[in-house]
């Protein structure tokens, strides 16, 4: 987020032992990637895809129902779909963040988070696609399945609920897991950046949004047994050619991803196409959640801004407010229900 007020937080350089350099040619996929670009290389010889990468981007995940059909925007619908973008979002700055519409208490207050932190950026993707989702061709993400309906149905009413402890709360909201960091990413509010660290046997993809670091391992070892599950799963790499393939399974039942179950087999692809250009793409496959498995392509940028520590705890008092509160509301009853009769 360009709005930040966070404490900066110091990385750790990474050393890595000297190997003769080698270029690869890669043909144009980013808006500054050309026909002879070379993928640089880091001193072991791999493709060097370290650095901060930015992926905000207003282009939705899934393709809106008024363009269905339509792949690609021409040059003025994008020009359009972008003014159109910023028109909405100064509607909503410039609206007032009262008690909004009379509503209850608790709904005011978690609505009453200030603009100043929201960055989504102005932008639609380079290829002016007008999904992230590649596949199905269609742009959608394939239907829930009737498990998996069921599942939301019940996160819902869990969420609506007054909250009895904390593991009624979201993973997001417990500062557990961040909403746009996944695995997989996904652009979201604001903190929409990476850094990736690169040795010759690990691969390190750090998130702004919770300070969430996986630690990848590139040695060929064999996914850790399947009664034993982590919040970002466990994690696999491999390089095919110049493009990092991460390879995650293992997850808990409770991700921070589209609903999604323990049973998530999750595939992520980062090719660097350019100087300033890094191709993100992941395909989930969960056959307990959707009715088949489903791709996206998430352009990155090259950013020279720091990545700065994401404090969602800071001491969990959040977490202790919600619930006191929850209690006081069960003893005394809502004011503004009170008001409302």
């Amino acid at each position: 987020m360009r709005h930040r007020c966070f404490m900066a937080v110091g990385v750790v350089a990474v050393v890595v032992a000297g190997v003769s350099l080698a270029g690869m040619t890669v043909a144009a996929q980013g808006p500054t990637a050309s026909d002879t670009w070379t993928v640089p290389r880091t001193p072991d010889g791999l493709p060097d895809l370290q650095g901060i990468w930015d992926f905000r981007t207003i282009t939705p995940m899934q393709r809106p129902d008024e363009l269905a059909g339509k792949e690609v925007l021409t040059d003025e619908e994008a020009a359009e779909f972008e003014i159109k973008n910023q028109r909405n979002q100064d509607v909503r700055d410039a609206t007032p963040r009262g008690n909004i519409n009379g509503a209850p208490t608790t709904a005011d207050v978690e609505r009453a988070y200030n603009d100043f932190w929201w960055d989504f950026g102005k932008k639609i993707v380079g290829t002016k696609r007008t999904s992230l989702v590649v596949d199905p061709p269609d742009g959608r993400i394939p239907a829930l399945t009737p498990e998996a309906e069921q599942r939301a149905a019940a996160r819902r009413e869990a969420r609506e609920r007054t909250a009895v402890g904390p593991e009624d709360r979201g993973v997001g909201e417990r500062c557990i897991l961040g909403f746009n960091s996944g695995p997989p990413m996904a652009p979201s509010a604001y903190n929409n950046n990476v850094q990736i660290f690169q040795t010759r046997d690990h691969v390190v993809i750090l998130n702004e949004m919770v300070h969430n670091a996986r630690v990848i391992p590139l040695d060929g070892r064999p996914h850790i047994r399947q009664d034993i599950r982590q919040w970002v799963g466990d994690a696999r790499g491999r390089w095919e050619g110049a493009t990092l393939v991460v390879d995650t399974t293992n997850f808990l039942g409770e991700t921070a991803f589209n609903n999604s179950s323990g049973n998530l087999h999750l595939v992520e692809r980062f090719t660097r196409v350019g100087p300033d250009t890094l191709i993100y793409e992941f395909t989930v496959d969960d056959p307990t959640t959707w009715t088949r498995p489903w791709t996206a392509e998430i352009p990155m940028t090259k950013s020279e801004d720091l990545m700065y520590e994401y404090a969602c705890h800071e001491g969990n008092y959040g977490m202790l407010n919600l619930l006191s509160a929850a209690r006081a509301v069960e003893k005394t009853g809502d004011p503004a229900k009170k008001e409302s009769k």
